[in-house]
Parts: structure tokens; sequence; C-alpha cells
């Protein structure tokens, strides 16, 4: 984020000896069970990402209630944290956007691509993709600014379901769903049992819990079909009924609050 933006998000707070903690003073025990990495504070405050924050740390352009910052400081709540001399305040609430992503969108968020997914939603907060819907795909995919989050979504070991409709070049027979629903060997490993059932002659509705890099376009061309269409209607309890595409909405609080007991965070 460029430091203009910054600026306006910010309060320009001058920082005086009235505004820090008193030497010596104990930290509260709630501060303590929130304190977190000063380059994931600002990760979480939408700020910059990880990396970008080591940089700023590095080149002494951040301080804790008045000290020159170093890598691996922890803050909390009570700290007084600052950028280039402007108070960055915490408390940014969490996002989780659902989004209905149309065919062309890239899911990326480095700005020099094309058509990529965080040009195409415009939202003023720093967010970004969970997991990944290919190019040539459409459908439900989920943003957040809640790093937490991200991995836990994404974990195999949690086996969270995400449906999808997809279409072949051609009619298949059962044969076909029974081998795409106990797993096709592909990059040399099979994937795990799915549950698999027709649409039509030549659409099916697969259920995974797993996400392979273009895993069903992979699983459809080592059984000898082709993929003309693939569209994700769920991820987990979370369906893209009512959007449009192109069209994204936050997340209800009954879906967030069900997203977070899923991956097992309380907020």
């Amino acid at each position: 984020m460029s430091s203009k933006k910054l600026i306006k998000r910010s309060l320009h707070v001058p920082l005086t000896a009235g505004q820090l903690p008193p030497k010596n003073q104990p930290v509260p025990a709630s501060d303590k069970d929130r304190r977190i990495r000063i380059n994931k504070f600002f990760t979480a405050q939408g700020t910059c990402s990880r990396r970008e924050a080591d940089t700023l740390i590095e080149d002494g352009r951040v301080t804790i209630n008045g000290r020159v910052a170093v890598l691996g400081d922890r803050v909390g709540p009570h700290d007084v944290i600052t950028k280039d001399g402007l108070l960055v305040p915490w408390g940014n609430a969490p996002l989780y956007i659902k989004f209905h992503k149309p065919v062309g969108v890239t899911t990326t968020s480095e700005p020099h691509v094309k058509d990529n997914i965080i040009a195409s939603i415009s939202h003023p907060e720093r967010i970004f993709p969970i997991g990944r819907l290919d190019k040539d795909s459409s459908g439900l995919i989920l943003l957040t600014n809640d790093g937490d989050i991200v991995n836990r979504v994404l974990r195999a070991e949690y086996a969270h379901e995400k449906e999808y409709v997809v279409q072949v070049d051609c009619p298949f027979d059962q044969v076909f769903l029974d081998r795409m629903a106990a797993g096709v060997v592909i990059l040399g490993e099979r994937t795990r049992p799915c549950r698999v059932n027709r649409v039509g002659s030549q659409d099916f509705r697969i259920i995974l819990t797993e996400g392979r890099n273009r895993q069903i376009r992979r699983m459809c061309q080592a059984l000898g079909y082709r993929v003309l269409t693939l569209h994700r209607t769920r991820i987990m309890h979370i369906t893209i009924e009512g959007l449009r595409a192109g069209q994204w909405q936050y997340l209800t609080e009954r879906e967030q609050a069900m997203l977070l007991d899923a991956v097992h965070i309380s907020k």
C-alpha cells in the first residue's frame, strides 16, 4: 500500500511522553494474550504484506512506544505503533467476502496482472483471496484481510468441502462417474475419493475435500475427457446463491460465525 493511502487511514498524532505507557508498567493479562509479531500487526491492519512490513522495520521506519522497532518484536493493543511518524491504530475489523468470479479473472493479488481479482472487486481495504480458481473457471471464491484464516481453510487435514458443476466435451457413462469418485491418478498421486453425480449427459456435480492445482481438469483429462466449463457453487457451508457474475458481498453474521467455527478460530 502506498504511503499516501496509509496517511489517509492513519492519524497524524505527535508522540509525547504522556502518550507512552509509563516505564516498567506491567502489561495487562488480556493484552499479553493478544500480542502478535510486529510484521503480522501490519498485515492484520491491512496496511501491507509481512515482507513489506519487515522492510519498513529494517529501515527503522517503525516505532513501538517511541522505540525503533526490530524484527521479532511483539505488540499488543496497549502499544503505540507508528510508521514514518504516523500512528497506525489497532482495531481494523476483519473482512470476509464472497465473490462470484467470472471466467477471465485471474485469482491473484499482483497488481500488474491484467484482470486480477483484486482489481475486479475494487475494495478500499487490502484483501486477498483464500485459495485459487483458475482463469478459465467461474464461481465462488472467498477473500479476506484476516491472515489467520487462510491456511486453516486451505489445509488438507480439515477436509473442507468444495462443490462444482462441470461440463465435459462428450457424453459419459456410469463408469466415468465411478472412476472419478474412487480417485484418479494425476501428477503421480491418486486423488482423494469424492462424491460425484450426474446432472446431464455431459454435466456432473462433484464435491472435493482437497484442492490440487487444476484438479478436476486433470482428473477428466486422465479419463479421456476435456472440461468445457467448470463452476464452483459452494465452499463448506457458503454458497454462491444470489450472486451474479462479477458481484461480491460480505458474509452474513451466520456465515462468518460458521466459517470461523469450521476452522476452529475464536474471534
